[in-house]
């Protein structure tokens, strides 16, 4: 069971080509780590497997355990068990973490069967502890007046909540001081396991550190360019983004 992109070509709507050609799977029950220069695409594969009205597929296919997924809205893929964690998460006014949390995973559930508030509670206090989130914020609207780390473990939160089948974390470590990053990243590895396949975008190596990676890529000029183990991460933050650039021009020009 897997989340297969193939041969995705894909833009902002009416704009230019960003994705061009761009072929990934990603398996349940492991990482995959999306690296790459700023232009290159990262962002806008995450918002194109989500559903982005923003942005459309021009040809290619995204299938989620052999389902395309490209015909549905963007609850359906989210029912479906995707799971966005945005690089600049959103405020809801007027809307408790709690109600929210709970509205997402009762939408989850078969029709007539309903949450039962005590296990609920229990579980959303667990997961707050493990991500230090005071449980008082269980009442505050969602990230309405929280700092960069509290948004981000705020979406590690829901997260661990909706337990996706597949989950995408855009540079989840945008804007975290080293300590906030150490608490997000305990919370993504606390959801390690056979049920779910991650892929990790980010621009640099540290995140990498704390959530390691079963398999790296490099996405460059809208394509996978490069693919390898944990330790092209390093490669790539001792040698910078031009190395790739110049390897695949000395091999386009070989």
């Amino acid at each position: 069971m897997s989340l297969v992109i193939h041969n995705l070509h894909a833009r902002v709507v009416g704009g230019q080509e960003i994705l061009r050609g761009l072929n990934l799977e990603i398996e349940k029950g492991r990482i995959h780590a999306i690296m790459g220069p700023n232009g290159s695409g990262k962002s806008t594969l995450s918002k194109i497997i989500a559903g982005h009205p923003d942005y459309e597929v021009t040809s290619g296919e995204v299938l989620l355990d052999g389902t395309s997924i490209l015909p549905l809205s963007p609850d359906a893929r989210a029912r479906a068990g995707l799971f966005l964690a945005f690089q600049y998460p959103v405020e809801i006014p007027g809307v408790s973490n709690a109600n929210f949390i709970r509205a997402a995973r009762q939408a989850r559930l078969a029709e007539g069967e309903e949450l039962d508030a005590v296990d609920y509670y229990g579980e959303l206090y667990k997961e707050m502890d493990t991500l230090e989130i005071p449980r008082t914020f269980t009442a505050r609207s969602v990230n309405e007046g929280f700092s960069g780390g509290e948004k981000k473990r705020n979406e590690v939160l829901q997260m661990a909540m909706l337990k996706p089948s597949y989950a995408i974390l855009d540079e989840t470590d945008s804007g975290l001081d080293i300590d906030a990053l150490k608490i997000v990243a305990a919370g993504v590895n606390a959801q390690r396991g056979a049920n779910v396949g991650m892929l990790v975008i980010t621009h640099y190596q540290r995140l990498l550190d704390y959530i390691t990676p079963d398999v790296v890529h490099v996405l460059v000029g809208g394509r996978i360019v490069r693919t390898a183990g944990p330790e092209l991460a390093h490669e790539l933050e001792s040698k910078g983004y031009d190395w790739i650039r110049e390897d695949l021009a000395e091999s386009a020009s070989a």
